[in-house]
C-alpha cells in the first residue's frame, strides 16, 4: 500500500502551495518598499495638534448628524477623521513587534477617543435634542454587518498603505466604522442611558479591534517581519503577546454574540413555521435581542389560521433563548389559496407596516417640533397626507429671528419630504447693508433672506426706512421675494426693517 507521501495528488497540491508561495514572495512582497512604508506609517500616527483638532471637529459634526438623523452630515464628519493614522500604525506595529511605536499609536488612540466622548458629551449637554434617534440606535451594539464594514474598511485601508496608495476615500471608510459609535458613546455618557453607553462602546471596541488585526494580518502576509525594528527585548515580546490577547477579548466576546444570535433568528424562523403548512409564508420577523424581556415578533401568511400556533412557538422560542424572559407577538393574515394570494397578502402587509411606519414618523417629528419650540405637542399641526407640519413658536429668551430659522432648518434637514414651518414670534428685523454700488453686500443678502422667511412665517407687512435710493432697492429685492413691504417715513440712516403696525 502506497503512504500519503508517494500519493501523485498530495505530490501535485504541495507542489501548487510551493509555487504559490514563491511567486507571492517574488511578484508581490518584494514589490512592496517595506522600510518606506513603516517610516510613512510612524510619522502618521503620533500624537499632535493636529490630529486632536481635526478628531475632535469630526466628533462634533458626527454627534450633530446622529442628533438631527442625517446620515449626509454623519458621512461629512467622516472626511475630517485622521484616525486612520494611528489605528494601522498599531495593526503595523503588532505585525513587526514595535513596542515603542504600537505605544504611541496606543496612546494617541486613548487620548483622541477620550476627547472625542468628552467633547461629543459636551455638545449634547447643551444640545436641545437629547432623544435617541433611528442614527444612534442603530450603533448601540456590534453585529454581524457592523463586523463586515471594519473588516472591508481594515482590508482596504492595510491595502492602500501597503501600495502607497492611501487617500481620503480610505480614511472615510475606516472612520465610518468608528466615529460615529464614538460619538454615540458620548451621547450616552451626557444623557446617562448607560444602555446606550456600553452598547456603543462595545461596538466600538470591536471595530477597533477588528481593524487593528485585519491590518496586522495583511501587513505579515506582505512580508513585514520584526527585522525592520530594532531589537526587542523578551519582556517587549511578552506585552506585545498579552496585547494579542487582550485585543483578542472584546471581538472573540462579540462574535461569540453575533454567531449565538444569527443561530437563535434561523431556527426561530423554523420554531414558527413548522405550525403551518407548506403554502404558508413568513412575512416578516423581529428578535430584539437588546430588549428586556427579549422581544420577538413574526407575521405569518397562511391558508388556514393555527390558533395554538403562538403558544407552541413561545414555548420552542423559550428554549431557545435558554429560558431567558421572552415577549412573542405572532400575528396571522388568511390568505388564499391561490398562487399570487400569498404575494398579494404579503404586498398589503408590507404597505400597512409602511402607513404604520409613516404614522410613528410623524409623532416623533412632532415630538421633536414641540421640544425646539417649547410648546406641548399638542400644539403642532401636522398633516400626513401633505407632509407638512407647523408649529408657533414660543418666546425663547435672548432669541432672535435667525435662532428660530437655524431651529426649523435643523428639524427639516432631517425630514426631507415634508415641509417643516416654525412660526416665530415679531422679533426685530434686521438692518439691510449695502455696498457702494447700492447692492446687498454678504451681511445685507443674509439679512433679506431673513426678512423675507420671517415675512412668511408671521404672514404680515414690512416697513422699510431710509434713504429713497436705498430704501427703493431693498423694497425691490423684497417683493421679489413675495414680501408685503410699505413705505417708512423716516428718510434718514441705513436702511431699516420693522414689522408694520395695525396703524400703518
Amino acid at each position: 500500500m502506497n503512504s500519503k507521501s508517494d500519493n501523485p495528488q498530495h505530490h501535485s497540491f504541495a507542489y501548487v502551495i510551493f509555487s504559490f508561495r514563491r511567486w507571492w514572495r517574488s511578484s508581490v512582497v518584494n514589490t512592496v518598499d517595506q522600510a518606506d512604508v513603516i517610516k510613512r506609517r510612524r510619522e502618521e500616527g503620533d500624537l499632535s495638534a493636529r490630529y486632536l483638532f481635526m478628531l475632535t471637529m469630526s466628533a462634533g459634526i458626527a454627534i450633530l448628524g446622529l442628533l438631527l438623523s442625517s446620515p449626509a452630515v454623519v458621512i461629512g464628519a467622516m472626511l475630517l477623521s485622521p484616525l486612520m493614522g494611528p489605528i494601522i500604525g498599531l495593526g503595523f506595529s503588532l505585525a513587526i513587534g514595535d513596542f515603542p511605536w504600537m505605544r504611541r499609536c496606543m496612546k494617541a488612540l486613548a487620548v483622541g477617543t477620550v476627547l472625542s466622548v468628552a467633547f461629543c458629551a459636551l455638545v449634547v449637554l447643551f444640545s436641545p435634542l437629547q432623544t435617541v434617534t433611528a442614527e444612534i440606535a442603530a450603533r448601540t451594539r456590534p453585529n454581524l454587518f457592523d463586523l463586515l464594514v471594519a473588516l472591508f474598511s481594515a482590508l482596504a485601508g492595510a491595502y492602500a498603505m501597503i501600495r502607497g496608495r492611501e487617500g481620503t476615500v480610505v480614511g472615510v471608510a475606516i472612520a465610518t466604522a468608528l466615529m460615529p459609535p464614538l460619538a454615540v458613546v458620548g451621547f450616552g455618557l451626557a444623557t446617562f442611558n448607560w444602555t446606550v453607553f456600553t452598547g456603543a462602546l462595545m461596538l466600538y471596541v470591536t471595530n477597533l479591534m477588528t481593524i487593528a488585526f485585519t491590518a496586522a494580518v495583511m501587513a505579515r502576509l506582505y512580508g513585514f517581519r520584526t527585522s525592520l525594528s530594532e531589537r526587542q527585548t523578551q519582556l517587549q515580546v511578552f506585552v506585545i503577546v498579552v496585547t494579542f490577547v487582550a485585543l483578542a477579548l472584546p471581538l472573540g466576546y462579540s462574535l461569540r454574540q453575533i454567531a449565538w444570535e444569527a443561530n437563535v433568528s434561523r431556527q426561530a424562523k423554523s420554531a414558527v413555521m413548522d405550525n403551518f403548512g407548506s403554502r404558508a409564508r413568513l412575512s416578516e420577523m423581529d428578535i430584539k435581542f437588546d430588549a428586556t424581556p427579549i422581544d420577538v415578533s413574526a407575521t405569518v401568511l397562511t391558508p388556514e389560521l393555527m390558533p395554538e400556533a403562538e403558544a407552541i412557538s413561545r414555548r420552542e422560542l423559550h428554549r431557545l433563548l435558554n429560558n431567558r424572559p421572552l415577549n412573542f407577538t405572532l400575528t396571522q393574515y388568511q390568505v388564499g389559496t391561490s398562487a399570487t394570494a400569498a404575494e398579494q397578502a404579503q404586498l398589503s402587509a408590507a404597505r400597512e407596516k409602511a402607513e404604520a411606519d409613516a404614522s410613528q414618523r410623524a409623532d416623533e417629528l412632532a415630538a421633536r417640533l414641540a421640544l425646539i419650540a417649547g410648546v406641548p405637542d399638542s400644539e403642532v399641526i401636522v398633516d400626513r397626507e401633505r407632509r407638512r407640519a407647523l408649529v408657533r413658536a414660543a418666546e425663547l429668551d435672548g432669541a432672535g429671528l435667525a435662532v428660530y430659522r437655524a431651529l426649523e432648518q435643523r428639524i427639516a434637514a432631517t425630514e426631507p419630504d415634508w415641509r417643516v414651518e416654525l412660526l416665530p414670534p415679531a422679533k426685530a428685523l434686521p438692518n439691510v447693508a449695502l455696498n457702494e454700488e447700492g447692492e446687498p453686500s454678504d451681511e445685507g443678502a443674509k439679512a433679506l433672506n431673513l426678512i423675507a422667511w420671517a415675512a412668511g412665517r408671521i404672514d404680515a407687512p414690512v416697513i422699510i426706512d431710509g434713504p429713497e435710493e436705498a430704501r427703493k432697492k431693498v423694497e425691490q429685492l423684497l417683493l421679489a421675494r413675495h414680501v408685503a413691504v410699505r413705505d417708512g417715513k423716516n428718510a434718514k440712516g441705513d436702511v431699516q426693517a420693522r414689522w408694520a403696525t395695525p396703524d400703518e
